[in-house]
């Protein structure tokens, strides 16, 4: 089959990959359309700790059902669906608790695996998900961001009656504003970036400015409280050390942002017991794509009208370019045609 391969960091190329059949309790997907990650540009560029060349990346996927292998049920061929990339061991205690997204040896299609940068990809039938046909596959596609931002909403137990900060309006950012303004949250949103905080309020987020401004807005708006739940969702370290100092007393931060490999973040001791504050990590997903194609079936998200769709074919000139203009499309997806 075709496929865009990494063969090393920043080179790829569209060669012959092969194409395993479905085996025991597998899908073959035929791909319609895939998204890109942060994490897919990570790979290109080398800087994945989990990286190993040659492989082909890609874990937002959506497609249709090819064929089946012994023991699958519940799916057929011709079926519209979505792969969630993640793959737990089911041995290991966070397994054993149903948090297969902290697996010990946690695999992801698109990184440890051959993902959706191709004609075809294979994954666990437990990991294929049934979309309506009346959903678009570039939609569909996002299920597995929106998911992450599912899974972080349930993880901060956040309701409509939440004042709700997001630190960072990244894409996966974005996806966050997304849904917890389809829930009904007032979300707020900062970023020192002029195009994503407007992109942030395009989804219903009312922007603030970040740096030095950021503390003395927040305590306006809260009456000095601070805010009640804070979303970290930028990786830096000093951002993860003011989410502690804006949340409100009581509050919930909860940390989405990926710090790097080795990067300490500092933490005032003393305010976590004086604000009895809770602070919550959040990974991928787990059971979450039925509700997060739920509300992308329903009209109910926009990030996907912030994408700007390409040629899968095309994605080795695309990576080099945004390797060079970090930032310049909010989202893409790669459509394979």
């Amino acid at each position: 089959m075709q496929a865009v391969i990494m063969d090393a960091p920043r080179q790829a190329r569209v060669g012959q990959w092969e194409a395993r059949q479905p085996g025991e309790g597998e899908v073959l997907v035929r791909v319609r359309s895939v998204g890109v990650c942060a994490g897919d540009m990570y790979f290109y560029l080398g800087k994945n700790p989990y990286a190993v060349y040659p492989q082909v990346c890609g874990h937002e996927i959506s497609g249709v059902v090819e064929s089946l292998g012994e023991g699958v049920r519940g799916l057929s061929a011709g079926d519209h669906v979505v792969v969630e990339p993640f793959i737990g061991c089911g041995r290991c205690y966070a397994c054993r608790i149903g948090k297969r997204n902290c697996c010990r040896r946690l695999q992801i299609i698109g990184i440890h695996r051959p993902g959706g940068f191709a004609e075809y990809v294979l994954a666990p039938a437990q990991n294929v998900h049934k979309i309506p046909e009346s959903l678009p596959f570039e939609r569909a596609s996002l299920s597995e961001p929106i998911a992450i931002a599912v899974q972080a909403s349930r993880r901060g137990q956040i309701t409509a009656e939440d004042q709700v900060l997001v630190m960072g309006c990244g894409p996966i950012g974005l996806a966050l504003i997304d849904v917890l303004s389809a829930k009904g949250a007032q979300v707020f949103a900062t970023d020192i970036n002029p195009a994503r905080l407007d992109a942030a309020s395009q989804l219903g987020a009312r922007p603030l400015p970040g740096g030095e401004e950021l503390p003395s807005r927040v305590s306006e708006l809260t009456e000095g409280d601070g805010m009640p739940v804070v979303i970290e969702a930028t990786g830096n370290p000093q951002a993860m050390r003011q989410a502690v100092d804006l949340v409100a007393p009581g509050g919930r931060v909860v940390i989405v942002g990926l710090v790097p490999q080795g990067v300490d973040v500092p933490m005032p001791g003393l305010d976590f017991t004086r604000k009895e504050m809770t602070i919550l990590g959040s990974r991928a997903s787990v059971n979450c794509f039925p509700e997060a194609i739920e509300l992308l079936a329903g009209g109910k998200i926009r990030y996907a009208d912030l994408a700007t769709t390409f040629s899968l074919w095309d994605a080795p000139a695309l990576f080099a370019d945004w390797a060079q203009h970090p930032g310049s499309v909010q989202k893409a997806i790669l459509r394979v045609d």
